[in-house]
């Protein structure tokens, strides 16, 4: 039934919920059969003059219902009548987690076909990719990574290009070669938890310098280099996690000339270049001779993809880089290098970034919505809200007050390279969470902002 088109003015619900309802009341009234074909998702969003995503949510709605079902490269499908009743509320999770930042997750059946039909395809290769491959990606993968990195303007050589099992094995490598335990090594004050645990690991000392709204102060990067001569500074310039700022270009270049000032190598965390659509250069791009570019795929395509492109400096860099990580990894995981260098190539990963940006942009909005006015820093199209705390609330307490109600988040304490924290925490608005439960405790939060911890607190 390709004309099937719903009332959606019958229902004062949102719309997603409406469409489900409204295919669930057909099915039961007989004006939809078991094997009737739904109109294709593009279409029928165009029909009721509204957002694609919005019937994709019905259509996913009514799966879970157990009334349709979507074939691979056929449609939606009615398959059965309603499994449960509409009024039985969903199992609420005992915890909201809002402490992991993750890309939202994929609910558009027709984008998790494509994706599915990339691991199909791969998996028509399934016994090769069980060998020991060569180390640093396979001219296929790295003509992909070339793709996937233009669009940040990067065309490196194929010789200082690697695929890499993930942004933490090559910051591990990047840091090893660079610096010796005991040796110090730069960073934004408030800084990605990973690059602590590294630094940690190798011994070396992180070093946090101050910041403004722009980033890092050359000033402060200028007297850390006499003061301590770095042998690296790390940088997370793209909505930084978890301030969410972005470093202006003009702020980049003053930064890249103080280090090559003082021949001070740059390690720029690229987690989340993929996301704006402003072009703002990379280091690797202003300073490519000094800059250590990692590109994870974790942040804009997804967590569970455990895979990175490296650009290094120059060819002759990147021979103890390919050594160390060679002894720490052997290689990347050809199974999964192979799927992230399909979805590139077959556009899927363009789809998925797509979705990301839209379904970020919507959950900031209801932070935007419920959340008192001035009470966080984000980014639009950033995963979390960076929170500072406002008096008496200590971020000990807060994390407490929320954790006790069932929502987590995290303290400042994670995020600091020196120094006393400040009283600030990270929400999380990706991951699997959905937009109802982020709801629900974005507006606790608002009403924990506005009130003493004493009259919040709800638990001794």
């Amino acid at each position: 039934m390709r004309d099937w088109t719903p009332d959606l003015t019958k229902s004062d619900k949102p719309r997603y919920l409406a469409i489900a309802d409204l295919i669930e009341d057909d099915v039961k009234a007989g004006r939809l059969s078991i094997g009737d074909r739904l109109p294709p998702q593009r279409k029928l969003a165009s029909r009721l003059a509204i957002d694609f995503t919005t019937v994709a949510r019905g259509y996913v709605e009514a799966q879970k219902r157990g009334l349709v079902e979507s074939r691979v490269g056929q449609g939606t499908f009615v398959s059965g009548r309603p499994s449960r009743s509409r009024a039985a509320a969903p199992a609420r999770p005992e915890l909201v987690d809002l402490s992991m930042n993750l890309p939202p997750e994929p609910d558009d059946p027709e984008l998790i076909d494509l994706m599915r039909e990339g691991l199909a395809e791969v998996g028509r290769n399934l016994v090769s990719l069980l060998r020991y491959q060569g180390f640093g990606g396979s001219p296929a993968d790295k003509d992909a990574a070339t793709a996937w990195l233009g669009r940040r303007a990067l065309v490196p050589s194929q010789d200082r290009l690697f695929v890499t099992p993930g942004a933490h094995p090559a910051l591990l490598g990047v840091f090893g070669i660079l610096a010796k335990p005991g040796d110090v090594v730069l960073c934004e004050a408030v800084t990605y938890p990973g690059a602590r645990s590294i630094a940690a690991q190798l011994g070396l000392k992180l070093v946090g310098l101050e910041m403004d709204e722009d980033g890092v102060t050359p000033d402060a990067f200028t007297q850390a280099c006499g003061r301590f001569s770095p042998k690296a500074i790390y940088l997370n310039p793209t909505l930084q996690n978890p301030t969410t700022l972005t470093i202006p270009e003009e702020r980049r270049t003053a930064l890249a000339a103080v280090a090559r000032q003082f021949g001070v190598p740059i390690v720029e965390d690229d987690a989340y270049g993929f996301i704006p659509t402003s072009k703002i250069s990379p280091f690797a791009a202003i300073a490519p001779d000094i800059t250590w570019h990692v590109a994870g795929l974790a942040k804009c395509i997804g967590a569970g993809l455990r895979a990175a492109y490296v650009v290094a400096p120059s060819a002759r860099a990147a021979w103890p880089f390919a050594a160390a990580l060679r002894v720490a990894n052997v290689m990347a995981s050809p199974l999964t290098v192979a799927l992230a260098t399909r979805w590139i190539e077959d556009g899927t990963a363009d789809i998925m970034l797509r979705f990301i940006r839209a379904e970020t942009t919507a959950r900031q909005a209801l932070a935007t919505e419920i959340l008192p006015g001035g009470s966080f820093r984000a980014d639009p199209l950033s995963f979390n809200l960076w929170v500072p705390l406002p008096e008496p609330w200590t971020r000990s307490a807060f994390v407490g007050h929320m954790r006790a109600t069932g929502v987590g988040v995290v303290a400042s304490d994670a995020f600091c390279a020196n120094g006393a924290p400040t009283e600030a925490v990270r929400v999380c608005l990706g991951g699997p969470t959905s937009r109802a439960d982020i709801r629900r405790a974005l507006e606790f939060m608002a009403h924990a902002l506005t009130e003493a911890p004493e009259i919040a607190s709800t638990f001794l």
